[in-house]
């Protein structure tokens, strides 16, 4: 065989042996990409985002959109081969990432999945707070057992959605207020929780009753030796919302907490006579919020606002802490708008009504 055959096939053969390695070769990495929008103000699946049962609203056309944005990410399960993940690193449009970053201490699929249902169901909760608390209507705050550990103490005696009114005759208003109480105990003492069950939550609410005004059973629980030996008792606090009337949120198959800020948005526009937010922009954005309206960080920014470009988005309401690494990746002809609240958010989307862009507190270039 002649030298120079023999090099190229030695050449091809070896080419072939790298890309069976690369395409063999597992690598820990996973990957996001931009995913769908949904548009608070419509319908998904001929349902509205956003519906108020019993409670007349302002009928109008609804001019416009305030879209929030999501991200397509590999299974917990998926495990990257070597040439996806160059791919990936070479893309505009796709982002590679450890593995850990998405699904953390091994968490399985069916963890990964509960974790984002509760911190979706979390961030609409505090939206429909925010909202209502902007738009001047009643809301009243209670602390409640938003979980309870699998083989806890508490299992079997405190229940999701109980009412904590007082923690050893204290009375608790945050959270954090009930680990202060307790984490005063040594390992295997005794607590007492002052309580309203969560179905006489729920049957208070339907007659329209004020939570508060419910009876409080108290009960005992023990508490047993945490791994740095502090008391605990298997519980995780949160706080719920008693609302001055219903507010529904329809959208299947999204998770965690990001869509916060464009539904407590959407609830504002849906609540107000006129056209107030957009003024017929295409507005998209992201962000958690809380209660009070804070806007926090999300994961994923880069690929939002690509999912939104790529929608059609004008304008993209970006939380301010991840202003810098959406710059870096800002698509042509969107806006990047920083808020660090809902009240923020507001009065930038009233520049874009009034046609003030040149003033909008926008994302600065890195």
């Amino acid at each position: 065989m002649p030298r120079r055959t023999a090099t190229m096939l030695a050449s091809t053969l070896c080419l072939i042996a790298l890309l069976c390695a690369a395409v063999l070769i597992r690598v820990p990495y996973a990957e996001m990409s931009p995913g769908p929008t949904y548009n608070t103000l419509g319908k998904v699946d001929g349902k509205q985002v956003l519906s108020f049962p019993g409670r007349k609203i302002p009928h109008r056309a609804y001019g416009g959109h305030l879209n929030m944005t999501t991200v397509r990410v590999t299974g917990s399960e998926y495990r990257m081969d070597l040439f996806t993940a160059l791919h990936g690193w070479l893309s505009d449009d796709e982002a590679v990432v450890p593995h850990e970053v998405l699904y953390p201490d091994d968490a399985s699929a069916e963890e990964v999945d509960q974790r984002n249902a509760e911190e979706f169901s979390q961030s609409q909760e505090s939206a429909k707070a925010a909202a209502l608390e902007e738009l001047g209507e009643p809301v009243t705050a209670r602390v409640v057992v938003q979980a309870v550990v699998a083989d806890a103490p508490s299992e079997g005696r405190l229940n999701a959605g109980d009412v904590i009114r007082t923690v050893d005759g204290e009375r608790v208003r945050e959270p954090e207020e009930v680990a202060r109480v307790v984490t005063r105990h040594e390992p295997g003492e005794r607590v007492r929780f002052g309580i309203v069950p969560a179905e006489r939550v729920k049957a208070a609410q339907k007659k329209g009753r004020d939570v508060g005004s419910l009876p409080v059973e108290q009960v005992t629980v023990p508490t047993e030796k945490a791994p740095d030996g502090r008391a605990i008792v298997g519980i995780q606090p949160g706080v719920s919302h008693t609302l001055p009337f219903p507010i529904d949120i329809s959208l299947a198959d999204v998770g965690g907490p990001s869509a916060g800020l464009m539904f407590a948005l959407g609830i504002v526009d849906k609540l107000t006579p006129q056209d107030r937010l957009t003024g017929g922009a295409f507005v998209a954005g992201t962000g958690t919020i809380d209660a009070s309206g804070r806007v926090g960080p999300i994961g994923g920014i880069g690929m939002k606002t690509i999912a939104a470009h790529d929608k059609g988005a004008e304008y993209f309401l970006t939380p301010a802490k991840n202003c810098s690494a959406a710059a870096s990746h800002k698509p042509d002809g969107l806006t990047l708008v920083r808020v660090k609240s809902l009240g923020e958010a507001l009065q930038e989307l009233e520049k874009i009504r009034e046609g003030d862009t040149a003033d909008l507190s926008t994302c600065p270039a890195d």
